[in-house]
């Protein structure tokens, strides 16, 4: 079966997140042709589960926030591996793009003089985080949303796309289908922006959902040539629900423990006198989920792999008004009332912070004609994201990016087709559509549980290279596996690109983590507990001509002139108390 529609557009976003948005709204005031394809539905993208703020030095509460102490909390927590450059224009741009989503129609809490509000996170030195109570990304999503919709941006939902289209290194399109006709359309584009997020739901406790952040645009970007930089760098929040088992990794907000929620083992101890005896539960994000995981797999947790969190010392009334949803999620899951009884969390998978690599100024890939912002991309974060960056870094990034490929599209005199890219497409797709005796669904749980098992918050040698081979042996059932679709359903058909994409970025992350011997920020190995200052690299993963993958070393972007100047001068700073990172 090779039918296919055809669409043509001047730019073509693939993600229908805040990231996605922000491109195409760019590129539709630029006076261009764009069109969005997303997976999920368009009103509940993953940028609507980004609770608690966004970041700008406005310095509206403490006046001495400036964006160079932007630059320098981001950079220093991120532990000296982000792209100074990158960490630059998300510090100097968020003012102007937090004030321009506010006016938009987000709605930011305001001051009594109508300023924004702004409140600590973690380990930002002022008070810069923006917020719509505890539900801004949704606020954002859905601003940006009735926006593209004054503009008539066509978006798609329900389009998997399977493949980018190359040839000599420039991209044409793309090719989807339709998730439950199985329809499969081709697109023609002068220009591609991925804006697909992250891998984190390749591990079984994670506060992504089913069948979002699978690893997709990570696959998608390799095949065409693109390089992944930083994949080894994955955020475990420390508190995830551990039941019931169909929302395992559900957040749990640190906020509870910024009103005083204790964290206990099953020996009744408060554990955390042995990690961080002076912040105790408010210590640094990382440190906290080391701490729990250990406990966990020391054996001094929860029968369910969990330790308690217990809150019940406050009262009901002060509960209800300070973690209302805390207090509901946990009562509509489990019906268990945190008034009266300790929670049980566990680390989760939470936030990709590598991902390609791209030119922070225009988020061109190697590949012409193909752009990346949002999750997908790496450079920002390091080795360590800070709570209310991610939702500036869609909006600024997904800005840039819709600038840059409108100029892209402008500047080209003809556009690429080849119909050998698109008949290999779509064997891609035919390829898989077979009778087999492997099940999708067990293969995807299995690999989940790798992941948390081998490369889960604490790593080695040992266990990553355990984890590898394990991965090789699903990979090896890949082409026995039984897809059937119909004109009704084609979930089969999604399932396996989702895992064909997983194996790959599940293989991506082990590989850099065996290359970088230390524990640095969220990277941290039980064989080389201490950070080493001699590793000054990202590790960059490309795939070569057989489709196997290779880790080498990219040394660090230097730190130039006033920049330099600014981080030597800079003290990090330990106190976080009353900062939480979300």
């Amino acid at each position: 079966m090779n039918n296919h529609l055809t669409q043509i557009t001047n730019v073509l976003v693939i993600g229908c997140g805040g990231a996605g948005l922000r491109s195409a709204i760019e590129i539709k005031k630029s006076g261009l042709d764009v069109c969005i394809l997303g997976k999920r539905p368009k009103t509940d993208a993953h940028t609507v589960l980004a609770a608690g703020g966004i970041n700008a030095a406005l310095g509206n509460l403490d006046k001495a926030d400036s964006w160079e102490q932007h630059f320098i909390d981001t950079y220093l927590e991120g532990y000296g591996i982000g792209d100074p450059l990158k960490v630059q224009i998300m510090a100097k741009e968020s003012p102007c793009l937090v004030k321009e989503i506010d006016k938009w129609g987000a709605d930011f809490a305001k001051l009594k003089n109508g300023e924004l509000d702004q409140r600590f996170f973690g380990a930002h030195k002022y008070r810069r985080t923006c917020y719509s109570g505890d539900f801004t990304g949704l606020s954002i999503l859905k601003t940006l949303l009735k926006k593209a919709d004054e503009l008539h941006i066509p978006i798609y939902d329900n389009q998997y796309v399977t493949e980018l289209l190359i040839k000599e290194n420039t991209c044409f399109g793309a090719m989807s289908f339709n998730m439950s006709s199985s329809e499969r359309t081709v697109h023609l584009a002068d220009a591609v922006i991925l804006c697909t997020g992250g891998h984190t739901r390749l591990w079984k406790k994670s506060s992504s959902r089913k069948n979002e952040n699978t690893g997709d645009g990570y696959y998608l970007a390799l095949k065409a040539g693109c390089q992944l930089i930083d994949m080894e760098m994955v955020q475990f929040h420390p508190s995830g629900m551990v039941l019931p088992e169909e929302i395992e990794g559900t957040l749990v907000t640190e906020a509870v423990r910024g009103e005083g929620g204790m964290l206990i083992n099953n020996k009744g101890e408060r554990f955390m006198k042995n990690y961080d005896p002076q912040r105790m539960e408010l210590s640094t994000r990382d440190k906290v989920a080391i701490a729990n995981y250990t406990e966990i797999i020391e054996g001094r947790g929860t029968k369910n792999g969990a330790v308690f969190l217990d809150i019940s010392h406050k009262s009901k009334d002060f509960i209800i008004e300070k973690l209302p949803s805390i207090y509901r999620q946990f009562l509509e899951a489990q019906m268990l009332d945190i008034s009266k009884s300790p929670m049980e969390v566990a680390p989760t998978a939470h936030y990709s912070m590598g991902g390609i690599l791209v030119n922070p100024e225009d988020l061109s890939t190697s590949v012409d004609g193909l752009f990346a912002a949002g999750e997908v991309a790496g450079g920002l974060h390091g080795a360590n994201r800070l709570g209310g960056n991610s939702l500036a870094e869609i909006l600024i990034f997904g800005k840039r990016a819709g600038n840059a490929s409108s100029k892209y599209s402008n500047k080209i005199d003809r556009q690429l087709r080849s119909n050998e890219t698109i008949s290999l497409a779509h064997e891609n797709i035919n390829k898989f559509i077979k009778n087999g005796d492997e099940l999708v669904r067990p293969l995807q749980h299995e690999l989940r549980l790798i992941m948390w098992k081998y490369c889960g918050v604490i790593k080695s040698e040992t266990s990553l290279l355990e984890g590898l081979s394990k991965i090789e042996i699903i990979k090896n059932k890949l082409n026995n596996i039984d897809i059937r679709i119909d004109k009704y359903n084609c979930e089969d058909l999604s399932l396996i690109f989702d895992l064909q994409s997983s194996l790959l970025s599940a293989k991506a992350t082990i590989i850099s983590a065996l290359k970088r011997n230390e524990s640095r920020g969220a990277h941290q190995r039980s064989d080389f507990p201490k950070l080493d200052p001699l590793c000054q690299f990202n590790c960059l993963v490309s795939m070569d001509k057989n489709s196997n993958l290779r880790i080498s070393k990219l040394p660090l972007k230097e730190l130039k002139g006033n920049l330099k100047t600014i981080i030597v001068n800079a003290k990090r700073d330990e106190d976080i108390k009353h900062k939480l990172l979300e």
